[in-house]
């Protein structure tokens, strides 16, 4: 996975918060709806964090001098 994908899941991710905020204001904290987004959210933001582990890992990896 290349960091073009974490910048689209970056963008995913905020559109999510404005949808996830939306539905609490009209909904309530404690709604289903909302308690949907928001558990869809955090899956995002996991998914997000391994993928910039796992490119920071590869870069690492790459720029090793082996002597």
């Amino acid at each position: 996975m290349m960091y073009t994908e974490v910048d689209e899941l970056d963008g995913r991710i905020n559109q999510m918060r404005k949808v996830l905020i939306q539905i609490a204001e009209e909904t309530g904290l404690n709604s289903h709806d909302t308690l949907c987004y928001s558990q869809k959210l955090d899956e995002l933001i996991t998914i997000h964090q391994k993928l910039k582990i796992d490119n920071i890992q590869k870069v690492d990896q790459k720029s090793c001098i082996v002597i």
